[in-house]
């Protein structure tokens, strides 16, 4: 019986087979999935802004780049996942709404991405797929019978990477 587990805003979760890990609404916020598949232990953070050194209110670590893809490799360490073995995949990070302003400050879908992208090279971690930008929302799901990740957008419809 699998267990489903939802991510909230800012949020992360992990958990050992069998379970199904979900987040709804990604828009700007990127989805970082992570999954061992030797010990079939998966993670996904939810995040919204790319760096805690740039927030006043830095208490949430899950809400930033920097430091949830670190909190969540810990969690599933702890649940026996080998970190040498964790792959990734990124969903999400678009660009929601359009400025006439051209300043990369308002592009926090693709800060967004790119400060996963760092943090995980940083932590050599490959990443083997993603399905990032764009201007639509996506709802994904990672499944830890084999680390697939489902991406769900309307108009787009289901995608699995």
């Amino acid at each position: 019986m699998y267990k489903f587990i939802k991510v909230g805003m800012a949020d992360l979760q992990s958990s050992q087979h069998p379970c199904i890990i979900t987040t709804l609404g990604l828009g700007s916020c990127v989805g970082i999935a992570l999954y061992d598949p030797t010990r079939k232990v998966a993670g996904l953070a939810h995040v919204m802004l790319p760096s805690s050194q740039q927030a006043r209110n830095n208490t949430n670590i899950a809400k930033f780049a920097d430091t949830a893809i670190v909190k969540l490799i810990d969690d599933m360490v702890a649940l026996g996942a080998v970190r040498t073995k964790l792959i990734a995949k990124l969903a999400g990070g678009a660009q929601m709404f359009s400025f006439n302003d051209t300043s990369d400050i308002l592009k926090i879908g693709a800060r967004n991405v790119a400060a996963s992208k760092e943090v995980l090279k940083t932590l050599r971690i490959p990443i083997i797929a993603e399905d990032t930008g764009g201007n639509h929302g996506r709802t994904i799901e990672i499944h830890s019978e084999d680390g697939k990740l489902l991406i769900k957008t309307i108009g787009h419809g289901i995608k699995e990477i």
